[in-house]
């Protein structure tokens, strides 16, 4: 993936496909300690220990359509790419979160791309989730609960 918008949008998706109704994104471009983290957390189906070891497997999907699941795996491998880490919780009937952790000025992160653009996608493809939206850097704050716009 180009950027790290549509790494989030494909995460968001699985977050849809697994029937989650309230879908938190968190961006933080923190210079001061040179870090970008992004979380998602979903209120999801979840997944269970053999499930969640498996999900960073790019050869391991729980959909029928395809036999590959890249999303993940694919994010994991860009935060560490650029020194960073990543991690991946879940529990069954909870849900799933996820955090992408970047040095921010490491020279192979990719850039943040059309954040707007995605989140526009996201909001208006799916109307009947609730997005919660936190983005924070040096210059701006961001906050958006579509719950309290509908």
């Amino acid at each position: 993936m180009e950027d790290l918008s549509l790494h989030i949008l494909d995460i968001v998706e699985n977050s849809i496909e697994a029937k989650a109704t309230r879908i938190f994104i968190s961006i933080d471009q923190d210079m001061k300690n040179d870090l970008l983290v992004i979380e998602i957390k979903d209120n999801g189906k979840g997944m269970n220990r053999e499930i969640l070891k498996k999900a960073v497997n790019p050869f391991f999907t729980t959909r029928n359509t395809r036999k590959v699941g890249l999303g993940l795996s694919l994010l994991k491998q860009a935060t560490r790419e650029c020194g960073g880490t990543f991690k991946i919780k879940s529990e069954i009937s909870k849900g799933t979160s996820i955090k992408a952790i970047f040095q921010n000025s490491h020279i192979d992160r990719k850039p943040l791309g059309d954040l707007n653009a995605t989140l526009v996608t996201l909001i208006a493809a799916h109307p009947e989730i609730n997005f919660i939206v936190d983005f924070k850097n040096a210059e701006t704050k961001f906050y958006l609960d579509t719950e309290e716009v509908s």
